[in-house]
């Protein structure tokens, strides 16, 4: 009987809002804009996956290409790898706007990503691209906000409040009902945004297998869950109101705080207390501690000294040209060894900045339930930080293994008489260029976006417990009139 009340109390409030002229429109515009983003994003996210395999298609071909030639030159060639992106990302392009899209590999250096559509567009991109998930984060919050804001209120003006009461239904069954109206509303604009986001990934992905599967599931869910906890807040900002002006100041205010000014003032404050090296500095740093450590191009470098001292002594011999591999190749591998230690323990101090910066929002998801579903819909987009890093971690860990390849071949194939890498002599069959094993980025395992993502699920959670607890267990303490 009680649940049947809060059924009817809830098909009533979707009637009575499904049937206003207003709502029409809205929801017309809604979709109008969901079909745009969506048929945008598409757009674009195929012209990004055609140019990045045309891309690196051509780098391969010109790596291949390449003649009869010394390994240590063809290590100074270098390749570039170019960064794809998860299908996902037309629904939530995330900080996919703001990274670099290109790198260039080559020995000894390890350079970083450029050429991010933030950098080469106008100022505006950095308002946030248009995307399916900026719509449900940012704009069905609001139309939930003027749907619901006086989902409780009108019936206090229009003394109906009182005789729903008086008719059996506690204040908890009206509570529940209004709540379950407005969510059913709401389904009316965030369904065919989720359907649109498991025909992309129909379309996009010819071999479903389970981790995307999984990734869509993920994000289905918590938008759901998202809608429910903004759903039950209307309703509870609407029965706690005096009147309707006052509801939706309420919630006109919530959302500019908790969605615009506390996301921004979080970003701007971990900037502030941990800046961060610009790129320049972050060479700086690398280049000076080389130099502190051990130059493997300086022939007088004290610290590479010792190493060919020892080298000799194992072998038995005193000239490096008796060596039974070349020295200069073995050289090399030490040096780029140093080198590769020394950047990663730098691009770590780095990377740990920015998590510092971070932590300042990851800090305030378990507060803001905006900042929750932003963050898990980025990363199960494969559109956030952690992803981003993942792929330059990738990039540098191939970079190391190609260079210490090329390294390899002088150490086997060049004699220790060649005085330098020019000329047609001293030089290594061009089939190992083609052997040597191409870039091929693997994203994130779910398991590892999820370990990012518990203070979200937390806070998603604990919020929907919090909304529920409120209607159920202190609505008495709501006013009738």
């Amino acid at each position: 009987m009680k649940n049947t009340i809060v059924v009817l109390l809830g098909r009533q409030f979707f009637k009575k809002t499904f049937f206003t002229k207003g709502l029409f429109v809205l929801l017309l515009l809604f979709l109008i804009v969901l079909t745009y983003v969506t048929i945008n994003g598409w757009n674009a996210f195929e012209m990004h996956h055609d140019s990045v395999e045309h891309h690196q298609e051509e780098s391969r071909d010109s790596w291949e290409s390449n003649p009869d030639k010394h390994p240590h030159r063809m290590a100074h060639f270098g390749s570039f790898v170019f960064r794809i992106q998860h299908p996902l990302s037309i629904f939530d392009s995330g900080l996919e706007s703001y990274t670099g899209n290109s790198i260039y590999l080559e020995a000894h250096k390890q350079n970083t990503a450029n050429f991010s559509e933030a950098a080469l567009s106008t100022g505006l991109v950095r308002f946030g691209d248009l995307n399916i998930a900026l719509l449900l984060q940012l704009i069905l919050p609001l139309i939930i906000f003027f749907i619901g804001y006086a989902s409780i209120t009108s019936e206090k003006e229009n003394r109906t409040l009182k005789i729903i009461y008086l008719q059996g239904a506690s204040m908890k069954h009206i509570l529940l009902g209004k709540a379950l109206g407005l969510f059913l509303v709401s389904t009316l604009f965030f369904v065919p945004a989720l359907i649109a986001l498991w025909g992309i990934t129909i379309i996009e992905n010819h071999n479903i297998h389970s981790e995307i599967i999984m990734r869509v599931f993920l994000i289905t869910v918590s938008y759901v869950l998202f809608f429910m906890v903004l759903c039950f807040i209307t309703v509870i900002i609407s029965a706690k109101s005096e009147n309707s002006n006052k509801s939706l100041l309420s919630l006109l205010g919530g959302w500019l705080l908790f969605f615009i000014i506390i996301p921004k003032t979080a970003q701007v404050v971990g900037n502030y207390l941990h800046p961060n090296l610009s790129k320049i500095e972050f060479r700086e740093v690398i280049e000076t501690e080389v130099a502190k450590q051990g130059d493997s191009h300086n022939p007088d470098d004290p610290y590479f000294n010792k190493i060919r001292d020892s080298i000799l002594k194992v072998n038995n011999v005193t000239n490096v040209k008796d060596l039974p591999f070349n020295y200069s190749g073995f050289l090399m591998s030490k040096g780029e060894e140093q080198t590769a230690k020394i950047y990663a323990n730098q691009h770590d101090k780095l990377i740990k900045t920015y998590e510092n910066q971070n932590s300042i929002t990851t800090s305030l998801v378990l507060f803001n339930p905006y900042l929750a579903i932003k963050n898990l819909s980025m990363g199960l987009s494969g559109t956030d930080f952690h992803t981003y890093t993942n792929f330059l971690s990738q990039t540098e860990r191939y970079r190391y293994e190609q260079s210490q390849y090329m390294n390899n071949l002088q150490m086997k194939f060049i004699s220790n008489k060649a005085k330098s890498s020019e000329g047609k002599v001293h030089v290594v069959d061009k089939s190992y260029w083609k052997a040597a094993p191409k870039f091929n980025y693997e994203f994130l395992a779910i398991s590892e976006i999820m370990k990012h993502q518990v203070f979200s699920i937390l806070a998603l959670g604990i919020w929907l417990l919090l909304t529920i607890v409120i209607m159920t267990n202190f609505s008495n303490r709501f006013k009738i009139i």
